[in-house]
């Protein structure tokens, strides 16, 4: 089994990146391959909406400059995907959204390719807004026909500045949490 997780912060080995190698860190503690993609290293263009992937059926975005063809395919071979963005003005950043937009709009557009995938979304906050983040990264999951497993709490951490996710414990042991709860699920679903 595979999870897959996309770290949606401009900030590389910031505090999102931290708080999903906590997850990861319980999944690989239960036998699980886990790969870490930090989509800030990429000039992730926006979906222009022109249909060529649902048209093409070919499981791949018109737009190739980048490596988001590359990042379908492994969200494709993997059994979790995680998705994890900090809050930026009340929602996910620009980076995470381009990803999304695009990465989604292939997937429904060929045969629902992420139906029946565990999904889970993680978002890091200074105060607020980390509910909004987690709740649109969720409907995608949910609207793609993915399996998004239960935690004992929203999958938030806060924190501002860098390194500040290890001083949120009750943060972090969400994080820990939700790797168990993922794993249980992909176990049971496997």
């Amino acid at each position: 089994m595979k999870v897959v997780a996309f770290n949606g912060s401009p900030r590389v080995n910031g505090n999102t990146h931290q708080a999903l190698e906590a997850v990861l860190a319980e999944l690989k503690k239960e036998g699980i391959e886990t790969e870490l993609i930090d989509i800030c290293r990429e000039e992730l263009k926006p979906c222009r909406a022109c249909g060529a992937c649902r048209k093409n059926k070919d499981e791949r975005c018109v737009m190739a400059e980048d490596r988001l063809n590359e990042y379908v395919q492994k969200m494709k071979a993997a059994d979790g995907i995680i998705i994890g963005s900090p809050t930026y003005f009340g929602n996910m950043t620009a980076q995470t959204k381009a990803f999304v937009d695009r990465a989604f709009y292939i997937g429904r557009g060929n045969g629902d390719m992420f139906r029946r995938k565990v999904g889970a979304a993680v978002a890091v906050n200074r105060r607020a807004g980390a509910l909004d983040t987690f709740d649109e990264i969720n409907k995608l999951f949910l609207i793609s026909q993915m399996i998004v497993p239960g935690n004992s709490y929203w999958n938030v951490v806060s924190a501002l500045n860098a390194g500040d996710v290890a001083s949120d414990e009750e943060g972090l042991q969400t994080m820990r949490t939700l790797g168990r709860n993922m794993a249980w699920l992909m176990k049971k679903l496997g």
